[in-house]
């Protein structure tokens, strides 16, 4: 780790004009007219949690979905209403609808000559996950997210703690929690982690994309009798738990705990001081963290 404390502001500052120098240039769009499960598939294969939605002739962008997009179709929030109401619970209809049904249609993007600031102040602003970048021909060229300001930022030394910037209130399900229920409680509460606890003992984080990709693999279908989308993710959620728990202490500093998400390729860190589960830190912990003036 690098010696001194870092300025976050200073850093952003050397990188004028220069999101590409820490953007995703190679992007994956999708246009509107593709499925529900195909937008599903492609978000797994390529390990992506944001999908821009372009017109397949201009590649200009139209909308963006997210995985938390398609945790609120699977069954937390109001996109579900969709499947209940027009499809009348029938999942495989559902998913083979049109992705622009369940996209959002209000982006935003910026152009390749951007500052870095200006994509970190949309994300800040508009309590956003990632941003399009264009081209001068407005077509979609590249992609920032929260985790390329997490690579930003990696294993320098910040004097600011995990403890000072986690999340203190857990919203925390039981492992027999339903899969379904976990959804909704992920929509609920506006989180797209959600800490598994048995018998009082952390076993695991749950993500949307968790969820995404239960029915990208093709397990939820599995559960199908009727082909109600309540069959299928009535199944507990901690049976979507793939990874041993990753954690750290409330005394660490952010840049380490920003390598420590960077290098397992996850996006929280649950913090357990004293073998007690006192909150969890995510990537938009530490961009709030970066947007304070040092």
């Amino acid at each position: 780790m690098d010696a001194g404390p870092l300025n976050f502001h200073a850093r952003i500052a050397d990188h004028e004009g220069d999101i590409m120098s820490i953007a995703i240039r190679d992007v994956v769009t999708a246009p509107p007219t593709t499925t529900i499960i195909d937008a599903i598939k492609t978000m797994k294969r390529k390990g992506i949690r944001h999908l821009p939605i372009t017109d397949a002739g201009t590649n200009r962008i139209e909308g963006i979905v997210t995985s938390f997009d398609l945790v609120d179709f699977l069954g937390g929030g109001k996109k579900n209403l969709l499947v209940e109401n027009k499809f009348k619970g029938n999942l495989l209809s559902a998913v083979n609808t049109d992705v622009r049904s369940i996209m959002q249609h209000e982006v935003y993007s910026l152009h390749s000559d951007a500052h870095i600031r200006d994509a970190f102040g949309l994300m800040i602003d508009h309590k956003i996950a990632s941003v399009p970048i264009l081209d001068h021909e407005d077509r979609v060229h590249a992609i920032c997210t929260e985790r390329d300001f997490l690579a930003f930022i990696k294993g320098i030394i910040t004097n600011r703690f995990v403890g000072e910037y986690m999340n203190k209130k857990i919203n925390a399900a039981s492992s027999d929690t339903s899969i379904g229920d976990a959804a909704k409680i992920m929509v609920d509460k506006e989180t797209k982690k959600l800490p598994i606890v048995k018998d009082g003992i952390l076993i695991g984080i749950v993500t949307a994309s968790d969820i995404m990709n239960f029915l990208g693999s093709g397990e939820a279908f599995d559960k199908l009798v009727t082909g109600n989308i309540h069959e299928a993710f009535d199944g507990p959620v901690s049976s979507l738990i793939v990874n041993d728990v990753v954690w750290t202490s409330s005394d660490i500093d952010l840049g380490e705990a920003a390598e420590i998400m960077i290098e397992k390729g996850i996006g929280s860190l649950p913090v357990i001081d004293d073998e007690i589960f006192r909150g969890v830190l995510t990537e938009k912990d530490i961009i709030r963290a970066m947007a304070e003036k040092a």
